[in-house]
């Protein structure tokens, strides 16, 4: 194996933690990053040798693009049954924590989605998601600013518990 396949493979798990957080299908996710390592190691010749982790990502997202294309719009929302939990090695303290943070994720526009993980939990910078999804910068800050209003909304709202007194 040499040494770019052995950088792909080091990706790998972060492709898949963003894969998933795009399709919110693990079975599509994993369609995802088949079709994006298989892409990369058939144009291999075209990577110019700087940031392989942000021209994998960016065939990704496109890859995710053209998928959302043919299936033409995606719904607004999944239902919780179907919702993934997001990808975390540290267990929750509150079992449904992980569920309300999956079910807010899945409710954010994928624009916002995509550019809040790889923001936050991938940890690029603005410039780097802007090249990413080819999207100027200022729009990578505004979709970040809203995705973030609108989950930490989603969040706030669900804390509300409605409490009755018994007569």
């Amino acid at each position: 194996m040499n040494r770019f396949e052995t950088q792909v493979l080091e990706i790998l798990p972060r492709l898949r933690r963003y894969a998933r957080s795009l399709s919110r299908s693990n079975d599509d996710a994993e369609d995802l990053v088949q079709d994006c390592v298989e892409k990369a190691l058939a144009r291999r010749a075209t990577w110019r040798g700087d940031n392989l982790q942000g021209w994998l990502m960016t065939i990704l997202t496109n890859l995710n693009r053209n998928r959302a294309r043919r299936l033409g719009a995606m719904p607004a929302f999944v239902e919780i049954d179907e919702a993934n939990e997001p990808a975390s090695d540290a267990p929750e303290r509150d079992p449904l924590q992980s569920d309300r943070l999956a079910a807010a994720l899945n409710r954010l526009d994928p624009d916002q989605r995509a550019v809040l993980m790889l923001v936050v939990v991938e940890g690029y910078r603005y410039a780097e998601v802007a090249a990413m999804l080819e999207i100027p910068i200022g729009t990578v800050m505004s979709r970040l600013s809203r995705a973030r209003r609108n989950l930490a909304s989603a969040l706030a709202a669900g804390n509300v518990v409605e409490l009755r007194r018994s007569r």
